[in-house]
């Protein structure tokens, strides 16, 4: 399959039907992670009607910190952010699905592991199968995925650094305050949810 072979037309709106909120609310872990499961298998059937041959992805909910979702090819599937999703439900049916699953059906069209990741390509997918405006980044609250517990100052406020950013300190990295260009100093471990 090539690039010219992707669905043209723009959809009214989402290919897929919107889970209802309030269903999702009352599930558990469990059975939100079914739910996901049969999201990406909508999405993939979806897929599929443009690109027969395209391989089931496998799914994991493993992925941490701020990333919502991945597309893994070396391990041949998709990754996805328990924390988010289960902080953001609805969003994330709705829109991290098929940005994957888009991606994923772009890295196996001829020319996909040359094509720019968010493309004219993964934009077509986006636009005319799922029929969803093409967004590169999420807009989900990220302090319990991504925890930063480790406080600095600098001359006009306080910054939180992940454990990496914190050990990397340990090691002589020195960071800058991007405001006032002050070095950063470190003032103290907070408990995460003190910042919430």
């Amino acid at each position: 399959m090539t690039p010219p072979d992707l669905p043209a037309p723009v959809l009214a709106g989402p290919a897929l039907p919107a889970p209802a909120p309030r269903d999702l609310e009352t599930l558990d872990a469990t059975a939100l992670e079914a739910c996901l499961h049969r999201r990406v298998e909508a999405a993939w059937q979806l897929c599929r009607e443009v690109h027969p041959s395209l391989p089931r992805p496998r799914v994991w909910l493993d992925l941490r910190g701020k990333s919502a979702g991945q597309a893994h090819f070396g391990r041949g599937g998709l990754r996805f952010n328990a924390q988010l999703f289960g902080e953001n439900r609805q969003a994330f049916l709705v829109e991290v699905v098929p940005h994957e699953m888009a991606h994923w059906l772009v890295w196996h069209l001829e020319e996909g592991p040359r094509l720019r990741p968010h493309g004219r390509e993964w934009q077509t997918v986006m636009r005319g199968l799922f029929g969803l405006e093409p967004s590169t980044t999420h807009r989900f609250d990220v302090a319990r995925a991504s925890p930063a517990p480790y406080r600095y100052a600098c001359g006009c406020r306080e910054h939180f650094f992940s454990l990496r950013r914190h050990r990397r300190v340990a090691r002589g990295q020195a960071y800058r305050c991007r405001q006032c260009a002050e070095t950063l100093v470190y003032q103290g471990a907070e408990v995460a949810e003190k910042r919430q």
